[in-house]
């Protein structure tokens, strides 16, 4: 089965979603999506359409750890994707996945206003292949 991962965002939300055996990151995009209730909607039919087991959201947490207003946020989203897709959602905690996606994308030479549109898939990706890498561990 797949995995997705998601980097949500009030206006954005970057998703990227694993090869069939789960083992390597693939496809990246970004949703546009400002109501939290249609987006868990919207993401539950994505996850259906691309045979998705598992989801892993990006769990925003402070650099010492510990958690603020957005890993709030993402908490509740939690429970509304549980909710909308039938699917279990794994907290992934996603400290610098964004300050790195920009990186990623200044050394490819893309200039700092384009980044909006795929700052957020790049950093479902880098969500996901964490995720990945932790369960070659595990199994």
């Amino acid at each position: 089965m797949r995995i997705m991962a998601i980097d949500y965002g009030d206006r954005r939300i970057g998703l990227a979603v694993s090869d069939l055996l789960g083992m390597l990151a693939g496809e990246a995009w970004t949703m546009q999506e400002w109501d939290r209730e249609r987006a868990a909607r919207r993401i539950a039919e994505e996850a259906k359409r691309r045979e998705v087991g598992t989801l892993v959201l990006g769990l925003p947490k402070n650099m010492d750890g510990t958690e603020g207003p957005r890993a709030a946020l993402s908490r509740e989203f939690k429970a509304m994707l549980e909710e909308a897709a039938g699917l279990p959602v794994v907290l992934w905690d996603e400290r610098r996945s964004s300050i790195e996606a920009h990186a990623i994308l200044h050394a490819a030479g893309k200039k700092e206003r384009a980044h909006r549109g795929t700052v957020d898939a790049v950093a479902a990706s880098l969500i996901l292949e964490g995720y990945l890498d932790s369960q070659k561990y595990t199994k």
